[in-house]
Parts: C-alpha cells; sequence; structure tokens
C-alpha cells in the first residue's frame, strides 16, 4: 500500500498561524499589564515618601522638639530613599519592558531573569527600611 503524499492545502495551517498571532498579542497585553502594575507601585512608593516627609515636617512645625525634629531628619532620609527606589524601579521596569517588547517582535523567546526587578525591588525596599529604622532609633 502506498501512502498518499501529504496535503499542502491542510485547513489546520491558517489555524495554527492565527493561533500564534493571537497569543503574541495576549503575551503584548500581559507585558504592557506588568509594566503598569510597576508603575502604580512605584509611584506609591514615592507618593508615601513625599508624605511621609510632609507628615513630619508638619509634626516638626507644630511641636519643634529634639524628639520631632529627629523623627522628621529621620523621615527625610527614609521618604527620599523611597522616592529615589521608585524612580530606579520605573527605569528598570521600562527597560525590561522594551528588551522584552524587542525579543518578541523578533520573534525570541523572552528570558527570565535570574535576578527578578520584583526581587531587586524588594531587597532594595527592605534596606531602606533597615536604614530609615536605624536612623530613627539610633541616636
Amino acid at each position: 500500500m502506498a501512502q498518499e503524499p501529504p496535503s499542502t492545502a491542510d485547513p489546520r495551517v491558517g489555524l495554527a498561524k492565527s493561533r500564534t498571532t493571537m497569543a503574541a498579542f495576549r503575551t503584548t497585553l500581559a507585558l504592557d499589564r506588568t509594566t503598569l502594575a510597576w508603575i502604580r507601585t512605584t509611584l506609591a512608593m514615592a507618593a508615601f515618601g513625599f508624605g511621609l516627609v510632609t507628615f513630619f515636617r508638619s509634626l516638626r512645625e507644630s511641636n519643634p522638639s529634639a524628639e520631632t525634629i529627629r523623627l522628621h531628619e529621620s523621615a527625610i532620609l527614609f521618604g527620599t530613599s523611597l522616592i529615589v527606589l521608585g524612580i530606579a524601579a520605573t527605569l528598570l521596569a521600562g527597560a525590561s519592558h522594551l528588551r522584552t517588547l524587542r525579543r518578541l517582535r523578533r520573534n525570541e523567546v523572552p528570558v527570565l531573569a535570574c535576578w527578578p526587578l520584583s526581587v531587586t525591588v524588594a531587597l532594595l525596599l527592605a534596606a531602606a527600611t533597615l536604614v530609615g529604622l536605624w536612623s530613627l532609633f539610633a541616636r
């Protein structure tokens, strides 16, 4: 028995191409959502930093004791570190987004980082918190 040659007009080929295109589109949308989540997170960090400094400044102005001055100085240190961390994380999230988008457009597989941005930001936030607590209680 001789086998028939495979049909060149297989209807599944068009369907597979359509599914692949839609999968790439869904992946791009997921990447956009992830980047927007990073932007929301970093804006919240920076806003909290500004709010912290402002709150303790108003406390210092209403009661200018040595304790409130020390609290305000510690709040400036911690608030500034939150603002800087928010800016740095925003820049890193944008760079990661562009790098991954570029790989997707070249039909390459996106690379998972060995050291994810989320872990980096979490460790830096923990370090900033420890420095803030140290500056608050070390005096």
